[in-house]
């Protein structure tokens, strides 16, 4: 969460740093808010989504495959389907996008930003599939939509890090540009406000390891 601070822009030392969980704005419900907030009244906040990837087909046959290659004891069986699985990259792609199209104009509105997570992989699909050429890239803080991208590596005490790798960029419209849609959402900024505000308490406050 800390990596997001800088598109806290109106942020001021001494103000608290509270993360919310499951806030509810037009257009759909938003995983995390990093809050900036003083005497208990809202002074900034970032919107950030986490998306992973959705699978497809069953693992299941596969599992039961790798237990009985190591001599492990199946519970049922199921290791001569023929059935496959893999990582559905299009209708997760598409779905998040549509999601950030709908969310997007909300802060756009209200002129606070919105932040994406993906690992680097599904980005790079995303990029290949669908128009990006206009983000911008690296990001501009001014730009209300943001991409962050990350990736795991391996490191030499073969545990495994994860590293931003990449950020993107872009507007409401610009996300309309990437779906070929065009779409529109409004809320006045003190309903975002209330619904913080009625959810930042010590349990949300934010503690640097």
């Amino acid at each position: 969460m800390p990596l997001h601070l800088h598109l806290l822009t109106t942020h001021e030392p001494g103000n608290e740093l509270h993360i919310v969980p499951e806030v509810s704005i037009p257009g759909g419900s938003v995983d995390y808010f990093l809050v900036s907030a003083k005497n208990g009244k809202v002074k900034d906040f970032v919107g950030i989504e986490l998306q992973t990837l959705d699978t497809t087909g069953t693992v299941w046959p596969e599992r039961q495959r790798l237990l009985k290659e190591l001599d492990i004891d199946q519970e049922g069986n199921g290791e001569d389907s023929k059935k496959s699985f893999g990582m559905n990259w299009k209708m997760t792609a598409k779905t998040i996008l549509v999601q950030m199209h709908h969310k997007i104009h909300t802060f756009e509105h209200v002129n606070k930003k919105l932040v994406l997570i993906v690992q680097d992989k599904l980005l790079d699909y995303m990029t290949k599939e669908f128009n990006f050429a206009h983000l911008s890239n690296p990001a501009k803080i001014g730009d209300p939509m943001h991409f962050h991208a990350y990736s795991i590596s391996e490191q030499e005490s073969s545990e495994y890090a994860i590293s931003m790798e990449s950020r993107l960029s872009t507007d409401a419209d610009g996300i309309g540009q990437c779906l070929g849609l065009q779409a529109e959402a409004k809320v006045e900024l003190q309903q975002i406000l209330n619904a913080l505000e009625s959810k930042i308490s010590p349990r949300t406050l934010f503690a640097p390891v």
